[in-house]
């Protein structure tokens, strides 16, 4: 790439960044990643090195990559279409890093974002599939479902202390209810604790007490 800039005897990181052609998440990758040197003018950047990283921009440019960091949705959206035929449940990314897989940077709103970097050179479809699999989550309904259960049965579990939820989202339909969320890896856990008969659970008929309200309060 051959590119002429009118130079600056200074550059501030907006003049930076506008100069090469940078938006405000590739500057900041690039300040991170060391592909652009700490400012050497106190907070701000000598001619001398916006003209270094001026004469090495193509390779600068390839090591910043082309995806921002981003939110669990917009994550999953992108493994979905990266490995064809793989479903990508919710809570795959989530566990992708809770795995040391896919580093999260910083948040926004209080929700983590994910390192786009990562995912843009992700190439182990098993390890997609895997945290998937085991990272799928499922509200307090579903999760019951899941496990064959009825509400109450589910409930006594959560007081127990034998389940808890793994992440929370906000409901679709009520502004501003956080709603738990439930992963598919500790559904499977509970379901080999020695604890409880299953079997037993899942005979008792509507109406009857379920045989889960005898475990203790866990008071955790």
């Amino acid at each position: 790439m051959t590119t002429t800039f009118k130079s600056l005897a200074d550059y501030g990181p907006r003049q930076f960044g506008d100069r090469i052609g940078f938006s405000e998440w590739q500057f900041e990758r690039a300040l991170r990643l060391e592909l652009i040197p700490a400012a050497d003018l106190g907070g701000r950047w000598s001619a001398d090195v916006f003209n270094d990283v001026v004469a090495r921009l193509d390779a600068v440019v390839a090591a910043v990559g082309t995806m921002p960091d981003v939110g669990a949705t917009r994550a999953e959206e992108y493994l979905a279409e990266r490995f064809t035929g793989l479903t990508v449940h919710p809570g795959t990314a989530a566990e992708l890093a809770r795995r040391g897989h896919l580093p999260t940077r910083g948040e926004y709103k209080g929700y983590p974002l994910y390192c786009g970097l990562t995912l843009e050179r992700f190439t182990d479809r098993r390890k997609v599939a895997r945290a998937s699999a085991a990272g799928r989550t499922y509200t307090r309904d579903d999760a019951a479902a899941a496990l064959g259960l009825r509400a109450a049965d589910f409930d006594h579990l959560l007081r127990a202390g034998l389940l808890t939820h793994s992440d929370t989202t906000v409901s679709a339909w009520y502004k501003g209810v956080v709603v738990r969320l439930y992963r598919q890896a500790d559904l499977d856990r509970v379901l080999r604790s020695p604890r409880v008969d299953w079997d037993a659970v899942r005979a008792t008929p509507k109406g009857r007490q379920s045989p889960l309200a005898a475990l203790p309060t866990c008071k955790g």
